[in-house]
C-alpha cells in the first residue's frame, strides 16, 4: 500500500508524479530543484543559494511526512557541472551529521529540468 505525500510548501509536480510516496515506512522523495514555491521564482543567484533552496524544498516534503533529514538514508545528486561539486557539497553538508550521513551519489548529467544546476532526490525511513 502506498500513500502519496505532497505539500504546498514545495514546488508542485509538473508531470505525472508526486513530491513523494510513502510505502510502508519508507518515503521516496522525487527530485527537487530550486523553485521557491512562495514566489514561484527560480533561485539561481549562486550555486550555494540554489542548493540551499533545493534542500529547503526537500525539508518541506520530509516535514509533511513527519520526518527530518535524520530519516534520510540515501540521496541522489544530479549536477550540470562537476566543477560545482565543492560548493554544492558545502551546503549539502550543513543538513547532515557526517557520522550518520546517508549514502549518496553525485553525478554530472547533460541537462536538468528548467536547465538548473542541481537536482536532489532522497529516500527516508521512519
Amino acid at each position: 500500500m502506498k500513500k502519496i505525500i505532497n505539500t504546498p510548501k514545495a514546488p508542485s509536480p509538473v508531470g505525472p508524479y508526486n513530491q513523494s510516496v510513502m510505502a510502508r515506512n519508507t518515503l521516496y522523495l522525487s527530485g527537487q530543484i530550486a523553485i521557491d514555491q512562495s514566489t514561484g521564482e527560480m533561485v539561481l543567484d549562486s550555486i550555494e543559494l540554489e542548493t540551499e533552496q533545493v534542500m529547503k524544498n526537500l525539508s518541506y516534503v520530509l516535514a509533511e511526512a513527519g520526518m527530518t533529514f535524520d530519516n534520510v538514508v540515501k540521496c541522489s545528486v544530479f549536477v550540470a557541472d562537476m566543477n560545482n561539486y565543492g560548493a554544492i557539497n558545502g551546503v549539502y553538508a550543513k543538513y547532515f551529521d557526517e557520522a550518520t550521513a546517508p549514502a549518496r551519489e553525485l553525478v554530472e548529467v547533460a541537462n536538468l529540468p528548467k536547465f538548473v544546476n542541481v537536482e536532489i532526490s532522497a529516500i527516508a525511513v521512519k
